[in-house]
């Protein structure tokens, strides 16, 4: 096992890395920009070091200067969080190359699931139900009208990079559709760097189902149950719960066999999520492979009992998985909430500014993960998330009732939180009745 571990993230998933790394006796260094200081993941770790200035491309986007501080303080493995480089293949190579254990699947994983386009074909080749689309990217000889004629209307442009809801439109009609592929381009390449398209059919009304995998270098992998991530707002998750309202046992072991063999396609190593997307009638579609720990993770610790950073970990030091898919058991329900400094009132516009007073709430089933404290001040450089709450009972009922009280409890001031959004969500009837799906904001609390 590794002696010394360095975290290349900052926030709550840093925070939260730093607490399974102390539970397994592993020393860890933080690294930190200008701008974060004096933030609760420096405090934490063992040891810290400054990377650079207070913009992502300068800091935590900088591969040479995380690397050395990794060769500099005697770091065995980087674990990379979410975000930044934690979907990076180059800077999976890079670690391995210096002799630092990348915590995570191989490169060529990271690579072949990274450009969704590519990532649509390997997953068709491998016989994972794919949405209808494009064969691969748009080029400028693609018969763009012709393709999104065969697909049908109402169809989506995709951009092939990246992820969390940019490079993204809905085009319903030949007119909208030229429109919709010049702007995903424009916002991909500005995104990421990388203007590649594809389109997919719009699939109206879905759910959003993603199903956990955890995977080792020996070629075992098991599926740990779902997540319903069907509330959305702009493609970004707002609400996670696990399992599914309306999954069956049957189709829950369909969806996970089908996640296992896709990632097992791609020879992966380590904790990641498949992407679905599921319609009325049941039937499921692929969208993307998110290959890192994700933001929604807690739920599913929640109800299996395993710690996906803990595993992670494990297999990226060389151990075999020590669960079998048939004693792997969901025990109750679990649902999340991501807390961010945003203001609802006015389209969500970030509001990072000093905490003055913060009191989590507490209690039988309450988890919160979070990076701040009082007096911290929210650098405005970075994602608005603040704190997850994570909730957990016997059913979705007791769940919901535990958010609600939850939500209820938790005091963050001098910072504008989506608190009372989230509340309207728990106590949405639609919501109560586990009727969600990607649209449910647009069409439920638009308004309010």
């Amino acid at each position: 096992m590794f002696k010394k571990i360095l975290v290349a993230n900052r926030g709550e998933i840093a925070v939260r890395i730093i607490r399974s790394c102390r539970e397994m006796n592993i020393r860890t260094v933080a690294v930190y920009s200008e701008a974060d200081r004096d933030a609760l993941h420096v405090q934490m770790a063992d040891e810290a070091v400054c990377i650079g200035a207070p913009q992502p491309s300068r800091s935590y986007l900088n591969i040479p200067n995380i690397i050395s501080a990794a060769v500099s303080r005697g770091a065995e493995a980087i674990h990379p969080g979410y975000g930044f480089l934690a979907e990076n293949p180059y800077f999976a190579e890079i670690c391995e190359t210096s002799g630092i254990v990348f915590i995570g699947p191989p490169a060529s994983a990271i690579e072949s699931m990274g450009a969704k386009a590519r990532a649509r074909e390997l997953m068709a080749a491998a016989g994972v139900p794919v949405v209808p689309g494009s064969p691969g990217l748009l080029t400028k000889d693609s018969k763009i009208a012709d393709i999104a004629g065969d697909i049908g209307y109402p169809v989506i442009v995709k951009a092939s990079a990246g992820g969390g809801g940019r490079g993204m439109r809905i085009a319903n009609d030949q007119t909208e559709l030229e429109k919709a592929v010049i702007a995903a381009r424009t916002e991909a390449e500005a995104a990421f760097g990388d203007g590649g398209v594809y389109l997919e059919k719009y699939l109206q009304e879905p759910r959003h189902v993603e199903i956990q995998v955890l995977a080792d270098q020996h070629g075992q992998a098991v599926y740990l149950g779902e997540r319903d991530c069907s509330i959305q707002r702009r493609h970004q998750k707002l609400v996670e719960e696990t399992p599914c309202p309306v999954l069956t046992e049957e189709l829950r072991q369909q969806m996970g066999e089908t996640a296992v063999r896709a990632a097992q396609s791609v020879h992966y190593a380590g904790a990641g999520t498949v992407e679905f997307m599921l319609d009325k009638s049941g039937a499921y579609y692929f969208i993307e492979m998110n290959t890192r720990i994700q933001v929604e993770h807690p739920v599913t610790e929640w109800v299996t009992g395993i710690d996906l950073v803990a595993a992670m970990i494990e297999v990226a030091a060389g151990a075999p998985l020590p669960y079998r898919q048939d004693r792997i058991g969901l025990q109750g329900a679990a649902i999340e909430c991501r807390i961010n400094a945003e203001d609802p009132a006015y389209d969500f516009r970030p509001c990072p500014s000093r905490v003055t007073d913060y009191l989590p709430p507490g209690g039988f089933g309450v988890r919160v993960d979070s990076g701040i404290y009082v007096g911290y001040n929210i650098p405005h450089y970075y994602d608005s998330l603040i704190a997850k709450l994570i909730t957990w009972g016997n059913d979705r009922q007791e769940a919901i009732g535990r958010m609600q009280r939850a939500l209820g409890e938790f005091r963050i001031t001098g910072v504008v939180t989506t608190i009372p959004f989230l509340q309207r969500i728990m106590s949405d009837e639609y919501f109560l009745r586990g009727e969600t799906y990607t649209n449910f904001i647009q069409q439920h609390l638009s308004d309010r």
